[in-house]
């Protein structure tokens, strides 16, 4: 429970007002109220308010106004919008607006209470982010560790809970969902902060070398050994080591590998002197390290080693309310290196990528954001800088794409089609697709078509 989180609700209706704020009083919240929009304001300057809970239909100025307000002197403030004159218009205006939710009315006071104790844990997490972001800045930058959804804010608020501990991390997750800078992260927030971060790539090389690397070895061990050379783990001394590909180590590899983290020491390639080190193992794999036990493939002791704290990093895909966030901050990054002054993305450029899948992840993002920054000669990215493959992906409706996705991509298509029978004529399009021409600019709307060449 937050101490520090406060409710201000907002309503005409004095029945209505003294009913919702009694009762989140009765829970222990502390609630503040006021009769009107104005009130409501001059109440937000004067005290630190978590959440405002609104009623949309009031004399001087609407829920949705007020939220607009509210969200300009402070963004993290969250806002939910009630109303008894609910339509999805009026919901889809309140989202676009920044709520945090809406309901209708008459309230369901349990309903009520449940989403604000989702917006309590949110307000949470994002404090916790905060605080890591502000101990990381002490330490050292980390790019790319940017996210609002709630997954994001718990892996986040996980990083910001181990990383002051000596525990062992295992970080899994898709190729490109960023587990190098999550384990920078735990490093750079640690008391190990001033000692190396060493890395080693366990899939980029043969075992013979991985080997050498990991542990260093002796003049004339093998051929080649001109000289005594230390390993990563000696470099690593009192820092951390971050293993990437751990799935991918070789069976002998993951016995040595076990000694070390059980005994704190190694031997070199062609000695029998045993080495102390202090080093913190962060772990990293894409692959299902449970599906490889059962194979054999990878040792249960040293599984169990590593798997003392998971943080698993959700893919692109599971996260699409981060997309904006990282869209904008890849553009300004890469405008900014290459010399380029670029306002943002037009309506069809953005609505492609935020269609889109990313199988690469944010490493996918990142990329496809540089090459439309390098090609464009615009001062906005447009459709036509982004891939094909974006531009109309293929995939929308194939057996991997999500459902709600397959389903976006047959409306947009059928719309397309109706335009392009109709002429362009919306009332007629609207009448062979059996909706209202409402209904129709509303999706228009949604998909980026309206203006556009219906043979587009």
């Amino acid at each position: 429970m937050l101490d520090s989180f406060r409710i201000l609700v907002v309503d005409d209706e004095p029945a209505q007002l003294e009913l919702v704020a009694g009762f989140l009083k009765k829970q222990g919240l502390e609630t503040f109220s006021a009769e009107s929009g104005a009130k409501a304001l001059q109440r937000f300057r004067q005290e630190p308010i978590d959440l405002v809970l609104t009623d949309q239909k009031m004399p001087d100025m609407s829920g949705v106004e007020l939220l607009k307000a509210v969200r300009a002197i402070n963004p993290e403030a969250a806002v939910i919008v009630i109303t008894a004159y609910g339509t999805v218009e009026t919901a889809v205006a309140a989202v676009k607006a920044g709520a945090a939710d809406y309901l209708s009315k008459p309230l369901n006071l349990d309903e009520l209470l449940y989403r604000i104790e989702q917006v309590r844990e949110r307000h949470r997490l994002l404090s916790e982010n905060r605080d890591l972001r502000e101990a990381l800045q002490g330490h050292h930058r980390i790019e790319g560790i940017i996210g609002e959804s709630g997954q994001m804010l718990e892996v986040l608020s996980l990083v910001r809970r181990v990383a002051p501990s000596e525990a062992t991390v295992l970080i899994r997750g898709e190729s490109g969902t960023g587990k190098e800078l999550i384990a920078k992260a735990i490093h750079y927030a640690s008391p190990r902060a001033s000692e190396p971060l060493v890395r080693v790539n366990c899939a980029a090389l043969p075992e013979t070398l991985l080997e050498s690397e990991l542990f260093g070895h002796e003049k004339g061990a093998f051929t080649g050994a001109l000289a005594a050379r230390k390993g990563r783990f000696e470099l690593a001394d009192g820092g951390s080591l971050f293993l990437d590909e751990i799935g991918d180590l070789s069976l002998p590899l993951q016995a040595k590998l076990l000694r070390v983290l059980q005994e704190r020491e190694f031997e070199r390639v062609g000695s029998s002197l045993p080495i102390r080190v202090n080093v913190r193992i962060l772990a990293a794999t894409h692959r299902n390290l449970e599906t490889l036990l059962k194979a054999g493939q990878f040792r249960d002791d040293l599984y169990y080693r590593l798997n003392v704290v998971t943080i698993v990093l959700p893919p692109l895909r599971e996260r699409r309310q981060d997309l904006p966030l990282l869209m904008d901050h890849f553009l300004e990054v890469f405008a900014g290196k290459n010399g380029k002054t670029i306002r943002g993305f037009t309506r069809e450029a953005r609505e492609a990528l935020l269609r889109y899948d990313y199988p690469g992840n944010v490493r996918e993002l990142e990329n496809i954001i540089e090459r439309a920054v390098v090609l464009t000669r615009d001062d906005v990215i447009g459709r036509a800088d982004l891939p094909l493959s974006i531009q109309e992906p293929e995939g929308e409706d194939s057996d991997q794409a999500s459902l709600p996705a397959a389903v976006e991509g047959i409306e947009r298509r059928m719309i397309k089609e109706a335009l392009a029978r109709s002429g362009g004529v919306q009332t007629r399009a609207a009448e062979l697709l059996g909706i209202s021409e409402r209904a129709l600019r509303y999706k228009l709307n949604k998909y980026g078509l309206r203006g556009e060449d219906p043979s587009s």
